[in-house]
């Protein structure tokens, strides 16, 4: 323990305090302090303007949400026995150092990085903590020559107290909770705000995992409906999966040049190299970042390739592509509309793209599914438990229920009017007559 504790000032808990010296080194550490060049949100910056946060920032967040989840278990449920299900104080460094480092492995442009050169940032992570070379590791070992494993483990979802996994990923846990106060916060949306106190009170530890008190109920629902709300309108926002698209096909783009040794920019990638030739290492990964990327594209602006050029054009400078909605009756006219966007003069495989963007906002437990969900278990009075969707209207109605949408991804010109652009006005005119109402329609 620390001989005084230190805070953080943060907007969304106030303070995060700081108590172990192991906690404080590890945010020293320099493969933590890479976080803060990594955004948060990604491209959603490119759409909510103040989404600049990072994930260092989240990271601590999740921190502090499980040392007060902690600290409410030692002071209302410490275990008297063992085996009795409540919660033995032994696991709280286990339960912070995995919530300060589970995001550790994230690269630049998380998600959109991980499709292009199939990363893996959970597997990046485990590497992170057990690798011998990080100062990660080495902060970790110095508790115990095992530790750093045992904290991989709990973000591996195979540490053997269910309790301190579920604190860090389940439907309702610390990594969620701050994620969706701190991205309502920074994108000045109110979508993504709940009673996280409420539910702190009313989580509870029994021998197979976290549970909540029934009473705790209506707290629980509107933590559901914020989620669903904030992947409707922010995280899946049509502006910032334009953008992803843009981005992944630029990388797309570069990687194509350099494995045909046309990427002749004024300045090597260096230090994506490994990444173009599928031989990179933990090295390698840990210094880049979103800033390495940004400087890249500056340079590949004035590449002689029109492609990369105007692409990274349209990434820095926030020229998004447009998008339609489209479903199984209408994406049998992708084809004619992605000949119309080459026969304008743009190559569909860099300017046109679909995407989708499902989400479940709640799944209650089923055997029976390919990937198993962690249910939301209530407690009653007489200590029995009970799933949330069996007693709450309002989270039945959405369990199992799949939202989002399909999208077409194409480029803004291709709706000119006529004036504008005379030589392809035909074009643009056939290719809108398929455009209604922001969707694909049959009635051309």
């Amino acid at each position: 323990m620390l001989p005084m504790e230190k805070v953080l000032r943060d907007p969304i808990h106030n303070y995060i305090f700081i108590q172990h010296q192991v906690i404080l080194d590890l945010i020293n550490t320099r493969e933590f302090q890479r976080l803060r060049r990594v955004h948060q949100l990604g491209t959603s910056n490119s759409t909510f303007h103040g989404a600049e946060h990072s994930r260092f920032t989240h990271s601590v967040g999740v921190y502090e949400i499980t040392r007060q989840i902690c600290d409410l278990f030692q002071r209302n449920y410490p275990t008297r026995k063992a085996g009795d299900g409540l919660w033995d104080d032994h696991e709280r460094l286990v339960a912070l150092c995995a919530a300060l480092l589970h995001d550790i492995g994230h690269g630049p442009y998380s998600h959109t990085f991980e499709h292009i050169f199939h990363t893996d940032h959970e597997a990046i992570t485990a590497s992170i903590l057990t690798s011998a070379t990080t100062e990660v590791n080495q902060v970790l070992s110095r508790v115990s020559a095992t530790f750093p494993q045992e904290v991989a483990s709990v973000i591996q979802k195979t540490y053997p107290n269910p309790q301190v996994v579920q604190m860090i990923s389940s439907q309702i846990d610390a990594d969620r909770m701050d994620y969706l106060l701190r991205d309502s916060y920074y994108t000045g949306t109110n979508y993504g705000t709940f009673d996280l106190t409420r539910i702190l009170r009313v989580m509870r530890p029994y021998k197979n995992g976290i549970t909540f008190h029934i009473s705790g109920m209506h707290a629980v629902e509107d933590y559901i409906v914020s989620r669903f709300q904030m992947y409707q309108q922010v995280y899946f926002h049509p502006v910032s999966r334009s953008m992803e698209v843009i981005l992944s096909h630029l990388l797309k783009r570069a990687k194509f040049l350099y494995e045909n040794g046309s990427l002749t920019t004024s300045i090597t990638p260096h230090l994506l190299l490994p990444f173009f030739e599928h031989n990179f290492n933990l090295t390698d990964y840990l210094k880049l970042d979103d800033g390495v990327l940004t400087t890249y594209f500056i340079h590949w602006c004035d590449s002689p390739d029109r492609i990369l050029s105007d692409l990274a054009k349209r990434f820095l400078n926030r020229k998004p592509l447009k998008s339609v909605r489209f479903n199984s009756k209408t994406d049998a006219l992708l084809p004619k509309l992605r000949k119309l966007v080459n026969e304008a003069g743009y190559d569909p495989t860099y300017y046109t793209a679909t995407n989708n963007s499902y989400d479940l906002p709640y799944d209650a437990y089923d055997p029976a599914s390919k990937k198993q969900r962690t249910q939301i278990e209530l407690m009653q009075d007489d200590g029995t438990l009970v799933e949330l969707s069996t007693v709450s209207s309002l989270v039945a109605a959405i369990t199992g229920k799949v939202s989002g949408d399909e999208r077409f991804f194409f480029p803004k010109e291709m709706l000119a009017q006529s004036t504008q652009v005379e030589v392809f006005a035909p074009i643009y005119q056939e290719f809108q007559k398929y455009i209604k109402n922001g969707r694909i329609s049959t009635l051309a």
